[in-house]
């Protein structure tokens, strides 16, 4: 059913084989694109995306900021409003004893 195709890769554009099997496991994972990108390109853009270099879903913006009980420069991952105290982590959990960090609970 599936035959090996040959793709140019976007990234350095040498060609690549799209192999049959590779072919058959994208239509077994609900895969409708062809691969843009050969193997070693992918692999290079997967490392510097786990490094932090590419893209990620798991980036927060964090926001400086200056403690409301104790005046010490803080980080927090949302854009605080001016009418909510803002505490760093040792006065949150003062504040808080019974959450977790974290917690949503």
């Amino acid at each position: 059913m599936f035959q090996d195709k040959i793709l140019t890769c976007r990234d350095c554009g040498q060609d690549f084989t799209f192999t049959a099997s590779e072919q058959e496991f994208f239509a077994d994972k609900g895969f409708s694109n062809e691969p843009g990108r050969c193997p070693e390109c992918r692999a290079i853009r997967k490392q510097n995306a786990n490094r932090g270099g590419g893209y990620s879903q798991n980036r927060r913006e964090m926001h400086s900021v200056i403690c409301s009980n104790c005046g010490q420069e803080t980080s927090v991952p949302f854009v605080p409003s001016q009418d909510k105290p803002v505490y760093c982590r040792d006065c949150y959990q003062k504040f808080a004893p019974n959450r977790r960090a974290g917690s949503y609970r």
